[in-house]
């Protein structure tokens, strides 16, 4: 069964608004475990502009289900990553000016300070991931470094989704889907978990669900945005029945 990974970032960022203490991360993570998700996933940036460092601590106290801490592989973030422990810790790249995470991690490029930076959370029992574009070069280079999952990155197919008028069978869809079908193929060839998240909606989350080997989907701001209208839990249980109905067809 895939699970859900629920990216809670944004109920921070609401928060961040009014520079005040509510709405709660915790409430947010418990909220989104009772409606069905497998794991609460972070971002701790480094301008923490949502997400606090006192957040990822009490969400790493309280929370019964996974926790994927993401974070740009920096010496602080190494470091807060290895003293908090958490199950799963996603290399993303990372920018100031970026509304949201934009474009996969260049493991091709920075690969022997990837590589460094997986061994140090290993050496601490922490899972690394990488967020990676559906290329086999970055593939290739993700099992090199020693990364035990890929994540890869669905914005383009989202986009692509959107902008042809929300036609699964168009050209560009299947062609963005194609990418990362065969992508999640090489991942799996080199030994590595399948995962795959960015721009999900509860319009087109079902053909990438659908996808052979795919072990979770981190989704984020669409399921944030739709528990404004019916409230968090009811808001994972929708998108968990609508991941679950798209693998038990393609199996």
């Amino acid at each position: 069964m895939i699970e859900l990974g629920v990216n809670i970032d944004h109920v921070a960022t609401l928060r961040e608004a009014r520079r005040t203490y509510e709405p709660d991360p915790v409430w947010a993570a418990v909220e989104a475990h009772l409606g069905g998700a497998g794991g609460i996933t972070v971002h701790l940036r480094e301008d923490r502009r949502h997400i606090r460092d006192e957040d990822v601590r009490r969400l790493r106290e309280l929370v019964h289900i996974k926790l994927n801490l993401e974070m740009a592989a920096t010496e602080e973030m190494i470091a807060i990553a290895c003293a908090l422990k958490p199950e799963m810790a996603m290399l993303v790249p990372e920018g100031r000016q970026e509304v949201t995470t934009e474009g996969g991690l260049d493991v091709v490029a920075e690969e022997p300070r990837l590589k460094g930076a997986v061994a140090r959370l290993a050496d601490a029992g922490i899972v690394t991931s990488v967020f990676i574009d559906p290329e086999p070069a970055q593939v290739d280079a993700a099992a090199r470094i020693g990364a035990r999952v890929c994540e890869i990155h669905t914005g383009p197919y989202a986009h692509a989704f959107h902008a042809k008028g929300r036609d699964p069978r168009s050209a560009a869809v299947v062609a963005e889907l194609h990418k990362i079908r065969d992508a999640g193929a090489a991942v799996r060839a080199l030994g590595m978990r399948f995962n795959a998240g960015h721009a999900l909606n509860y319009v087109n989350v079902q053909p990438v669900a659908a996808l052979p080997g795919v072990r979770e989907l981190h989704i984020g701001h669409a399921i944030v945005s739709r528990a404004v209208f019916v409230g968090l839990r009811e808001a994972v249980r929708q998108m968990k029945a609508l991941i679950r109905e798209a693998a038990v067809q393609n199996g």
